[in-house]
């Protein structure tokens, strides 16, 4: 077994590599599969911070998504003027606000969810076999073990 001077085998190095390309290339070809009604990934990511951690003051919001607070402020504009968000004073510090989803905003993200996951099943029916998809269902199983503490 080959291995790097830190004492990492080469497939292992390989592994990761292509592991993080193929989720990269996964994750770009899932977002472009369903339309985004005119939103930009900005948006869309801060939708789904919220959707995932809950509610979250605008500078903890920015922060999260390493961006400065007046770009997440123009961000927050045009989700709220679309009506995706709502804000309620927090209720630790009366001078914040706390974001969240509205129901508009949650019914957005499942459907665009509902069309990454149709299009991803409907290519793993198209160009696996029965045997590469149970492949890809172990796979992913290892991957798992890999995300856990």
């Amino acid at each position: 077994m080959d291995e790097n001077a830190q004492g990492i085998s080469e497939s292992a190095v390989r592994a990761a590599s292509e592991v993080r390309v193929v989720f990269s290339r996964l994750r770009r070809r899932m977002r472009e599969s369903y339309d985004t009604e005119g939103l930009t990934p900005s948006q869309t990511s801060a939708l789904s911070r919220l959707s995932k951690e809950g509610p979250k003051s605008a500078s903890d919001l920015a922060a999260d998504e390493r961006v400065r607070p007046q770009s997440m402020a123009a961000t927050l504009a045009v989700l709220d003027q679309r009506g995706l968000i709502l804000r309620r004073p927090d209720p630790d510090d009366g001078r914040r606000q706390l974001l969240s989803l509205s129901e508009d905003g949650q019914a957005f993200l499942a459907d665009k969810r509902r069309a990454g996951e149709e299009w991803l099943s409907r290519s793993l029916e198209d160009r696996c076999t029965e045997a590469e998809r149970q492949t890809v269902i172990e796979a992913m199983a290892l991957l798992d073990r890999l995300s856990r503490p």
